[in-house]
């Protein structure tokens, strides 16, 4: 599967989470062979489950595979992942991460590249527009999640984007 078609799954998760009213980060796996293998989205505001980010809905929904199974995989994922989807994507194996944007929020890619998988971000304008319309929106939602991290950023050496620290 191309990249792009990958990132039109985990585009689609997560508009399916805004119209839900939570936070629009969706997330696709993709076998090697190019069959879904799950879909998620970020659930934290739905099921009030601070652990079910976009990528780690999508594994809990992919069930349980082999370890086979994982290889060669991409996640494509609407947002820079978080230090814990990065580990979970480190965890598994997973061997490509395919980013719609990281200008709202970067995560572990500079981890996963160390760790050997392969990072690909896509600055997709339709992924960046539907976080920028979210935080815009429900900036306390936004902020109770990732928003204003900024060690996340201080890690990586680059500073983070003025308005993602309101706190």
């Amino acid at each position: 599967m191309d990249d792009s078609k990958g990132l039109a799954l985990a585009l689609e998760e997560a508009r399916i989470g805004y119209g839900e009213g939570g936070v629009p980060i969706g997330a696709a796996l993709v076998a090697a062979d190019g069959r879904v293998l799950g879909r998620g989205r970020n659930m934290r505001v739905q099921n009030g489950n601070p652990i079910l980010h976009g990528e780690t809905s999508c594994l809990q929904n992919a069930g349980r595979l082999p370890s086979s199974a994982y290889r060669g995989s991409t996640m494509f994922t609407t947002l820079s992942p978080c230090d814990m989807c990065t580990g979970a994507c480190i965890l598994y194996g997973i061997a490509r991460v395919v980013i719609g944007e990281n200008e709202t929020y970067l995560g572990g890619e500079a981890y996963l590249k160390q760790r050997g998988v392969e990072v690909v971000v896509l600055g997709s304008p339709e992924c960046k527009e539907l976080m920028d319309k979210f935080i815009a929106e429900k900036p306390d939602v936004w902020n109770e999640d990732i928003g204003v991290e900024e060690r996340i950023y201080s890690r990586e050496g680059i500073k983070a984007p003025t308005g993602a620290s309101d706190a």
